[in-house]
């Protein structure tokens, strides 16, 4: 299974930015046709994402992605006709409204699979699963979509703009209740799902602290990657979601312990008693361990 880190936007009409993609240490890049591009300069951005993704090495192991506009606008479909020719990894879905969003965008992705002989279902779906009020209550029913889905993640700008919350924070920075819940709910139905919970992005790039911290809480509470939207978030989101050597350690004596005693469900380590899910996040952490490819 790819690393998926950190997964860096960048405006899929930026000549500039495009061109510095390939120095970035983002595990996935996200070419970007939808809130980063302007109306007027969406074909534009279609062809020149399209033209990245014909160019990139066949030995690259960095994952392109490309963000469509929501399906009910009329330009998802002309984001789809330009890009699907040239391979992307996967597809980002704005503004999911649910499951059935993604088995729908899953269908015609699977036609574009048959006419370009892609590798059936291996380009993969990503939704932005909370930016309406409805989609709050769909979150549990991902797990249905099938072998597309990598993940989800979440958004709090467009679900304020939605319900007309006036801000998302608190004074101290912290996200406010309603929002907190989306991150929640996000959480769990990724988890429900059996796939990857992805942090929303942190607004400030130029905080590196914060962001730092915002990252330490995010995996701290089972998120295992975070959207950004500069290249200077990058190698911070890396750090904070990769396991650190006394983790990685640890890990490794939770999985030898086990493997030296088959059948048992609960050892003894260290004066401390460990069982099979101490068993199951130990071999999580030896996973996200891993080099890229990976």
């Amino acid at each position: 299974m790819a690393t998926m880190r950190s997964l860096l936007f960048i405006p899929a009409d930026s000549e500039k930015k495009l061109a510095k993609g390939d120095a970035i240490p983002a595990d996935v890049l996200i070419l970007d046709l939808e809130d980063s591009v302007a109306p007027e300069n969406k074909a534009t951005a279609r062809q020149m994402a399209c033209d990245y993704l014909l160019e990139r090495p066949d030995n690259r192991q960095q994952q392109i992605w490309v963000r469509i506009n929501p399906l009910d606008n009329p330009a998802a479909g002309a984001d789809l006709a330009a890009v699907m020719l040239a391979r992307p990894d996967g597809i980002v879905l704005p503004k999911a409204r649910s499951a059935d969003d993604v088995i729908l965008l899953g269908n015609r992705i699977g036609t574009y699979e048959i006419e370009h002989e892609i590798e059936s279902n291996s380009t993969r779906i990503l939704p932005v699963a909370t930016e309406t009020a409805a989609s709050l209550f769909t979150l549990g029913d991902y797990r249905r979509t099938g072998q597309r889905l990598a993940g989800l993640t979440w958004g709090a700008e467009d679900l304020s703009a939605a319900i007309g919350a006036t801000a998302n924070k608190d004074a101290s920075g912290r996200w406010t209740a309603p929002f907190e819940l989306a991150r929640s709910l996000c959480l769990f139905g990724a988890h429900a799902a059996g796939v990857r919970a992805i942090d929303t992005l942190y607004s400030d790039f130029r905080d590196a602290e914060g962001l730092r911290a915002s990252c330490e809480e995010a995996r701290r509470d089972g998120f295992s990657g975070k959207l950004a939207i500069h290249p200077g978030q990058v190698e911070i989101i890396n750090r904070a979601f990769s396991p650190s050597e006394e983790e990685v350690e640890q890990a490794r004596r939770i999985v030898a312990l086990f493997e030296e005693n088959p059948g048992v469900g609960a050892l003894s380590l260290d004066g401390r008693m460990v069982d099979l899910p101490h068993l199951t996040q130990a071999r999580k952490i030896l996973a996200a361990a891993r080099p890229r490819e990976d």
